[in-house]
């Protein structure tokens, strides 16, 4: 049949990989460093890719290609998610094989005892206090970095948060990291809206409540607006709540 269907151009293709992790539908990947359309059936001519493109390789054609087939994609994502758990770490990476974009996964169930073998500086030396153990669950953390279709957003409470927040509250990865899927992002430095990526994420996965962490200067008003707008935009009615932390690292009530 004759149909539109994405054309990428190898001589503009960068090898960023960008457009594979906004593919939905797993049609595209990275074939010696370059993007490419492994089979027609897997592009539904919808082109989420496009916009992901920073070098603009990627257009659309019609030409003959074979019909989308919705069971033959979800079965390639069964098939890769299988695949995603036989890596180890350092094959995990998404499709720019940037070392900072590994996707992996942490286990953060086992009972862990707290140390007392820090220097509290302020007390001097002479009185220990306990150190805090890691809640971090995934990497990467980046709003931006996160491909949309991880297998980490599976049935996960995803917490949201302002990158200032968990340096201004002490407590940060007990009272909000522990046992959630952790995003985080300044809509200020990043100078982006990120409503689009977090509505992908939402309406994609199933995400089973969403907590919104902000500091209170207004620029962290972003990621709140972003996170909220998101949630609408998904469709979906799921538990959420927004934090916002002052600047001496306390909790504001409402």
């Amino acid at each position: 049949m004759k149909r539109q269907i994405i054309h990428i151009n190898q001589e503009k293709c960068t090898g960023c990989g960008l457009c594979a992790s906004a593919c939905h539908e797993g049609a595209i990947g990275m074939v010696n460093g370059k993007a490419q359309l492994l089979r027609d059936d897997y592009c539904d001519g919808m082109g989420d890719c496009l916009p992901a493109c920073p070098a603009g390789a990627i257009t659309f054609e019609e030409r003959e290609a074979d019909a989308y087939n919705k069971d033959a994609v979800q079965q390639h994502k069964i098939q890769k998610e299988a695949q995603f758990h036989k890596m180890n770490d350092e094959e995990k990476t998404l499709p720019c094989g940037c070392p900072g974009t590994n996707v992996k996964m942490f286990d953060r169930n086992k009972n862990v005892e707290s140390k007392g073998d820090g220097c509290n500086i302020d007390k001097g030396c002479d009185e220990k206090f306990t150190s805090v153990t890691s809640q971090l669950r995934q990497w990467p953390v980046q709003i931006k970095l996160a491909p949309v279709n991880a297998p980490y957003f599976h049935d996960a409470n995803l917490l949201i948060a302002a990158d200032c927040t968990a340096y201004a509250y002490g407590n940060f990865h007990n009272d909000f990291i522990r046992g959630k899927v952790t995003l985080i992002g300044c809509p200020k430095l990043d100078d982006i809206d990120y409503t689009e990526k977090l509505t992908e994420i939402i309406s994609q996965n199933t995400i089973k409540s969403l907590t919104v962490v902000r500091m209170e200067v207004p620029c962290c008003g972003g990621i709140e607006r972003a996170a909220t707008n998101a949630l609408k935009a998904s469709g979906k009615f799921i538990p959420w709540q927004v934090v916002t932390i002052s600047t001496d690292g306390n909790i504001l009530e409402d």
